[in-house]
C-alpha cells in the first residue's frame, strides 16, 4: 500500500473512532502551511464527514492568514464546516504581545509558552488529525505516532507508531475523554509532500514561492536566525511589536520585582530583542530565567 492511501485508511479509521467516541465529525487542523493542506485534501479524497479548524496565533504572516480565508472559503461552499479558534489564556483573550509580558520572559527554543497558548488550543475531547511529520524533527520520530492520545496525565499518553500495532486496539477502546490525534502523514517525507501537491493540485500558502521553507508565526526562535532575519527583514512591523512587547515586559518585571542583576535598569525591549535574535549585538549583556 502506497503512502497515500495509507494516509487515507488512517484518515478513515481516525472519522470512524471520532463518530463511535464523540458522535462527532473528525477534525482537520491547518496552520495554513503545505502539510495542513494536504491533510486537508487527503480528507476529501477519504470521502469522510470532518470539519477543519484553524488556531488563530496573532502572530501569522498576511499571506498565512489570508490562504487559511481563502481555503476556508472554497471548503465552506462544499458544506465543510470550518471554525477559527481565538487563543486565551487564564480565561481572558490574548495575543502574542499580551502574553510575553504576562509571562515575564520572550519565548525560546526551549520554553516555547507560545505554543501551548497560541497554537495548541481547540479540539478538546475530540477526535482530531495534525500534519506532524517525523521528517520534521529527530526529536518527532519518538515523540509523535501515527495515533495518540493526550490525557491530562501525560504519563499514561498513548503513541501508535505501527498501522498494525496490537496497542491500536487499547487506543480505539479507551473511552477517557482525552484528546485523539491522528498524524496521517507522520511518514512523508519533504519530497513526499511536495509530489503530492503537484499531482493533485493543491493550492498552497503563497509564502512558499517567496522564498520562505517553512511557515508559522513570524519570528519563531525554531525558524533559526538566519529565518527569522529573512521574516523581520519582510514584515518590519512585527520586529516593532516584538519590541514593544519587550519593553511591557521589562515594566512587567520590575512591578513584579523581577528586574535584577541579569536584568540591569536601562535595559531596553530593542536590548531584549537583539539577545533574542542572537545576533551578537549585546553578548553576554542579558541571562533569562523562566519567571
Amino acid at each position: 500500500m502506497d503512502k497515500e492511501q495509507k494516509a487515507i485508511e488512517r484518515m478513515r479509521l481516525a472519522a470512524q473512532m471520532s463518530e463511535t467516541y464523540y458522535q462527532k465529525p473528525l477534525i482537520v487542523t491547518t496552520s495554513g502551511g503545505k502539510d495542513s493542506d494536504v491533510c486537508i485534501a487527503l480528507a476529501v479524497a477519504a470521502g469522510i464527514d470532518f470539519e477543519v479548524q484553524h488556531n488563530h496565533t496573532t502572530a501569522d504572516a498576511p499571506e498565512t492568514v489570508y490562504h487559511v480565508r481563502d481555503t476556508f472559503r472554497r471548503l465552506e461552499a462544499k458544506g465543510i464546516k470550518c471554525t477559527v479558534n481565538w487563543p486565551t489564556y487564564k480565561g481572558a483573550p490574548v495575543t502574542m504581545w499580551s502574553l510575553i509580558p504576562q509571562k515575564l520572559m520572550p519565548p525560546t527554543r526551549v520554553v516555547r509558552y507560545c505554543c501551548s497558548v497560541l497554537k495548541e488550543g481547540g479540539g478538546a475531547g475530540r477526535m482530531i488529525t495534525t500534519g506532524v511529520r517525523w521528517a520534521e524533527s529527530a526529536a518527532r520520530k519518538n515523540k509523535r505516532g501515527i495515533y495518540e492520545s493526550m490525557p491530562h496525565d501525560l504519563s499514561k499518553k498513548i503513541i501508535i507508531n505501527n498501522d498494525n500495532d496490537d496497542k491500536r486496539q487499547l487506543f480505539e477502546n479507551c473511552r477517557l475523554q482525552a484528546k485523539r490525534i491522528c498524524n496521517p502523514i507522520v511518514d512523508w517525507t519533504d519530497d513526499d509532500i511536495w509530489d503530492y501537491i503537484r499531482s493533485e493540485r493543491i493550492e498552497t500558502n503563497p509564502l512558499y514561492a517567496c522564498g520562505f521553507d517553512r511557515v508559522g508565526c513570524v519570528g519563531c526562535p525554531m525558524a533559526g536566525r538566519k529565518g527569522r532575519q529573512f521574516e523581520f527583514a519582510r514584515y518590519p512591523t512585527f520586529e516593532r511589536a516584538y519590541i514593544h512587547a519587550f519593553d511591557r515586559m521589562l515594566k512587567m518585571r520590575v512591578v513584579r520585582g523581577k528586574l535584577d542583576g541579569s536584568w540591569r535598569t536601562g535595559t531596553t525591549g530593542k536590548d531584549v530583542f537583539h539577545w533574542w535574535m542572537e545576533d551578537g549585538v549585546l553578548p553576554g549583556q542579558l541571562t533569562f530565567s523562566d519567571a
